[in-house]
Parts: structure tokens; sequence; C-alpha cells
């Protein structure tokens, strides 16, 4: 960028609200980003940014997240390519976009934004949090089990912004049965927003967990989480392209999809009914050892699956999803691979067995998954911690 340009900018800047200023630094015009706000100091990394004030983190240094930190409706958080957070205060250090907030974190596979702790252990800290404003079942409008947030609403193309080469580190927690920490919690999120190349790692909770929406990703890892590795309630419908899933080597962790609809109401609307393409789930046979939970009356159409190393590949529950899937043709091109005990199994809502039909899932021993089987995808090498 010229020197003249920049000085335009600057004075812009200075005259507007803006948390960050970019100035002319050497002499072959690279940028500085000098920032003020909650960014201005990285050891201490927490508190708001507030309606129309636009805080961006410098990629050169590293942010030491000592609390929670939440964007308003009408801030934005911009966090450049290779920038590293570091939370240090437990799960009470985490990340919230609010409804209206917007978070733009543009990593790349060369230089991807981390989120971590330098305590590498599971539930070291909240993990990211983003609440927006599309439709939820669980009333016009919720609470967020994390930050107190609301979420839900009518927009369907709502935007929070962006997330590309992120990845999430031992985040997440469980408190109770109803309110727990996971890698990154999507509430209610619009299809407005951008979610690709995102890896969540070694996390106390879920991997990735989407509370209603219509929010569609792709080129998700979740690796050696302690509970599933990918999960949706309350309504979701998106997509959700190339998926790499696997437990942690020593037995611990859940399913690889827990999927659910409204455990209140089974038929509650809109229904959770995303469509699944081009996924890998490894397991193990310990503690909830199902590849697909599909359950209290959630829909969806899963194609291309590998499945390899689970007590049960397809487990599904409660009279609603039987009655979708039981002989429905919706999980197409299987690859039970190996160490599958139980291809699939079914039980209705009083608990009782359910034969399962013909054309339930069809199988494919060419089916590629993520892209190449059971070992790591191509587009997930290097940048996600694998």
């Amino acid at each position: 960028m010229k020197k003249n340009t920049l000085k335009l900018l600057a004075a812009a800047f200075i005259m507007s609200t803006t948390a960050v200023v970019f100035q002319s630094c050497s002499n072959n015009d690279d940028e500085e980003i000098v920032a003020t706000g909650i960014a201005s100091d990285p050891n201490n990394f927490k508190g708001e940014v507030k309606s129309g004030e636009t805080v961006t983190l410098d990629p050169t240094k590293v942010y030491k997240l000592t609390g929670a930190v939440a964007v308003k409706a009408g801030g934005t958080l911009v966090i450049p390519a290779g920038t590293r957070i570091e939370a240090s205060g437990g799960t009470s250090a985490y990340i919230t976009i609010e409804q209206d907030g917007k978070i733009f974190a543009n990593g790349t596979a060369s230089s991807p934004i981390v989120m971590t702790s330098p305590n590498p252990t599971p539930g070291s800290w909240g993990g990211l949090v983003i609440c927006g404003k599309a439709p939820i079942n669980k009333g016009t409008t919720a609470t967020a089990e994390v930050g107190n947030a609301t979420y839900g609403g009518t927009n369907v193309s709502d935007n929070s912004g962006i997330l590309k080469f992120v990845r999430i580190e031992y985040a997440g927690a469980i408190f109770t049965g109803d309110k727990e920490f996971n890698g990154l919690s999507l509430f209610g999120v619009g299809n407005g927003t951008t979610i690709d190349n995102i890896s969540l790692i070694n996390g106390s909770d879920d991997g990735i967990e989407f509370f209603g929406g219509t929010v569609n990703v792709s080129n998700i890892v979740s690796v050696a989480n302690e509970d599933d590795a990918f999960d949706w309630t309350e309504g979701w419908n998106g997509t959700a392209t190339n998926i790499y899933t696997k437990r942690r080597a020593n037995g611990v962790g859940n399913r690889g999809i827990e999927a659910d609809n409204n455990s209140l109401d089974n038929n509650a609307n809109p229904r959770s009914n995303p469509t699944i393409k081009n996924a890998t789930f490894i397991g193990g046979t310990t503690g909830e050892a199902d590849a697909l939970k599909l359950r209290v009356g959630t829909y969806g159409t899963f194609d291309n699956l590998v499945l390899s190393n689970w007590t049960t590949g397809i487990n599904v529950e409660h009279d609603a999803s039987v009655a979708y899937f039981n002989g429905g043709n919706k999980i197409t091109n299987v690859k039970f691979d190996t160490n599958i005990a139980t291809k699939a199994s079914a039980k209705n809502t009083a608990g009782a067995a359910v034969t399962i039909l013909a054309n339930t899932y069809s199988e494919n021993a060419s089916a590629t998954g993520a892209g190449n089987g059971i070992n790591t995808p191509t587009w997930a090498t290097g940048w996600a911690g694998l």
C-alpha cells in the first residue's frame, strides 16, 4: 500500500470511532497494526467490543485471553491470519459473538489462526461462541449456555462474519447436562456466515455443536474431543461438506455424530434436517460408541461416509426419527471400514428394538468419506494440527 494512501486512511480512522489505526512503518510500505480498545494490552485480552467499534488484533503478538470477550451488537472483531490467542482464565475465558456482532477471522492454510491454551489439557478454556438470528425450535429466541447471550430469530440469511482456517484447542467443559462449553458453539447462526476449514482438537466436550440455525460449514476437523465430535439440536438446517473426526487413542470420547431435534417435542419446527456429505468417523468401542446417533426427531440426508471402529455404525432412536430413516434411503454410499460390530440398529420411543428395513442405508466399498478414507484428508494437511 502506498504511503499517501495510508495517510488518507489514517486521517479517516482518527476521525472515526474505529479501534485500530494503520500507518506506514517501513520503506517497503508494510502495514503496522496499532491496536486500541481491548486489544491494546495483549497480556490481558478481555472485555467488550462495543457497538460502532472495530478491534483488530496484531498477528505479531500473542494474545493472552484472561477472561470473557463479548462482541456486542454493532461491534466487529478482526483476527488476521497467523494470530495466536492463548487462554489462561479457565472456563471463564471464552469469546462470544453476540447477535448483530461480527467476527472476521481469516486465516490461511499456511498461516492459520490458533486459539489454544498454555495448559495443554482439555477444558482449559471456554471456546468460541457465535449467536445469530436464524430460526431455532426452542422458542423464537433463547439464551445461550455460554455467555448468556440471546440467539434465534427469523433471519435465515443472518451474517455473523467469517471463520476460515481456525484451529481451536483444549476448550470446552461440562457443567451440567444442560450447560456445556464446546470448541465451537453455533447458536442460531445464519447461512450468511462463512465457516470453512475449522479444526477442533482435544476439547473437553463436543468439538462443534449447532443449536438450530441455517449455517453451512465445510472442511471440519474434530479430533480427540472427550464427548461427541459433531453435534446438533434445536432445528439446525444447513449443509456440512468434508468432515473428518477421530476419537482419542486412549478410547476417551463418545459419538461421531449426536443428532437431535428437540427432546421436549420431537416434532418441533423448524426440524433439524441437515445435509451431511463426504465424512469420515473413526471411533472406539468404549463409552457411547455410535458413529451416527440419530434421535429425538432429527431428520437428515447423508452421503459418502466412511465409518471405522465403532460398536454401532448407525443408531436411530425415537419414533419420529425411526419413521423417517428406517427404510427411507436417507443414508447412502456408506463404507463400514473395520471393527463395526453392528452396522445399524433402531429403537422406538418406548425403547423396544425395531427391525432395520432394506434401503435404510446403502453400502459402497469405494466411498472416500472426507476424501482419503480413514487417513488425513489432503485439505486438512498442515494447518489442522493433526
